[in-house]
């Protein structure tokens, strides 16, 4: 396959953006900053996505998560957003079909689109059954997004084969799929798939070391957006014109997400957590308990990648 025949210039980019989950000095949810961080994204023109991993949904328990969906919808009034439909379960575990059901009701009660997460019970089935489980879950609600997530990201993760997609991308209710292999060359092999089969199908890339894939048509689901939704904003705006502007905003954004998102990977929310602080956005830098923390002698550097993005700091610097 050759990647240069996939290339869409000038093409609107949809995108869309985890929302961090902020947090007060006490761990408590600070609800005001996340009620900002939701609206200031929408305003951005990105359509906000909450209890997704950014958001620590595997972490949360059901009242929070609850909370985000009534608190994303009273912020939003009928503009749109998406929700993970997230079911927490342990190897070994089946498929929790009447789980997976409750979660999806919940975030179409709220009028939002659901992002199905993946789960021991749904990953570890044969490829057969994996796929009859999403036609089950369409049989739940209108549309959903799927979502493939590598094992980096949290340990129930899985990429599936070709055929697997293939048949997912036929489902009707399915009207994309978020892909989170961290590999070029599995997305690329998506997107010529889908140029072939079902062209209304939206990719969205999960590739926070690669976020130029929306050369190639890819959309986004990042977790690296949520650090300046208004910059990736205003690069998709550069490519739907075809404004060399572009590369260099998205050269010092991908400089952003190579930083934050080594490995531990799942330490980027603490990255994040940094750099909106460090933007005046949130009150702390804290970052949900039993998430991995990044070292202090980040916050330099951070500082060093907001100046590079124009991003002017909040008074106090990284105290």
């Amino acid at each position: 396959m050759d990647p240069t025949t996939l290339l869409r210039p000038r093409r609107k980019i949809t995108g869309i953006s985890a929302i961090l989950l902020p947090l007060l000095e006490n761990n408590e949810v600070d609800w005001d900053a996340f009620r900002q961080h939701v609206l200031r994204t929408a305003d951005a023109g990105l359509t906000p996505a909450v209890n997704m991993d950014t958001g620590y949904v595997n972490l949360i328990d059901e009242a929070t998560r609850l909370q985000v969906l009534d608190v994303t919808r009273e912020t939003l009034g009928s503009g749109p957003f998406v929700a993970g439909a997230f079911v927490g379960d342990t190897p070994g575990s089946t498929l929790a079909l009447d789980a997976y059901k409750s979660r999806i009701d919940e975030i179409t009660a709220c009028g939002a689109t659901p992002v199905i997460f993946q789960s021991y019970g749904l990953t570890d089935q044969r490829d057969a059954e994996i796929v009859s489980s999403y036609e089950q879950i369409g049989k739940t609600c209108d549309q959903f997004i799927g979502f493939e997530l590598g094992q980096c990201f949290l340990p129930f993760g899985k990429i599936y084969s070709t055929d697997v997609y293939r048949q997912l991308m036929l489902l009707p209710q399915c009207i994309g799929a978020k892909h989170s292999s961290l590999s070029r060359a599995a997305e690329w092999e998506r997107l010529a798939l889908r140029d072939q089969l079902r062209p209304e199908f939206k990719v969205f890339t999960g590739n926070d070391l690669a976020i130029d894939m929306v050369m190639y048509g890819s959309d986004y689901l990042l977790g690296l957006s949520t650090f300046a939704p208004d910059l990736f904003a205003r690069r998709d705006a550069y490519w739907a014109a075809g404004d060399p502007a572009f590369y260099e905003l998205n050269d010092a954004l991908q400089y952003l997400g190579f930083l934050t998102f080594r490995q531990p990977v799942p330490g980027y929310k603490h990255s994040a957590a940094m750099f909106l602080h460090l933007r005046g956005w949130i009150a702390t830098n804290k970052t949900y308990p039993g998430s991995p923390q990044r070292p202090d002698s980040d916050l330099p550097i951070l500082e060093d990648v907001a100046r590079l993005l124009g991003i002017s700091l909040a008074k106090g610097g990284n105290a």
